[in-house]
């Protein structure tokens, strides 16, 4: 049996349609992903800092004297800011901003500690996992563009001691909240 002309036809358009989507969709992922568009679920608030500033050689100092490990294996996340001593109305603000940031955590609030690098201004909230440090050069240089004269950025500390996001002044606490809400997902 031969199959008559319209079934031929209908049958190629078919196979060409699938073709079409097939390709089509795959043609339409590669141009979406080259240019550099993301879904809003992958993209970060903050700025990934390439290469991420190290800090495993520098050994913190609290202001009791004591030394700050980092301790990779307890997987604990650290959020820094070293504001200048002259930091006051704007600091107090910011810390409790950080502060509504941390209790939000919830339960993983624990595996989250908060770095101030320099003095806590009167009037300001302290987190629970607040640890006071003194201010290193060593300390300084592995926080990229600490000095920003717009006010005082927020960094994202790695378990392993690697600063791997900055937030610029002025930032949104939300937007720190979801980033490090996907980082607390990652075992």
């Amino acid at each position: 049996m031969t199959p008559d002309a319209t079934t031929v036809r209908r049958n190629r358009l078919m196979l060409l349609a699938i073709f079409a989507i097939f390709f089509g969709s795959l043609l339409f992922a590669g141009v979406l992903r080259f240019s550099g568009w993301r879904p809003a679920g992958s993209r970060n608030h903050g700025e990934l800092l390439q290469p991420p500033g190290d800090l495993r050689a520098v050994t913190p100092i609290d202001k009791n004297g004591q030394p700050y490990a980092w301790n990779p294996a307890e997987r604990t996340w650290r959020i820094a800011l070293a504001p200048p001593a002259s930091c006051t109305t704007s600091c107090v603000e910011l810390a409790r901003e950080i502060d509504v940031v941390w209790q939000l955590f919830g339960k993983d609030a624990d595996k989250v500690h908060v770095l101030w690098i320099g003095d806590v201004p009167a009037g300001a909230v302290r987190p629970a996992s607040l640890h006071e440090l003194q201010p290193s050069g060593a300390l300084s240089r592995g926080l990229p563009r600490v000095n920003d004269p717009q006010g005082v950025p927020v960094y994202v500390i790695d378990p392993n001691g690697f600063v791997i996001l900055r937030y610029a002044p002025g930032f949104d606490p939300g937007g720190l909240r979801a980033d490090m809400a996907k980082l607390l997902k990652l075992k």
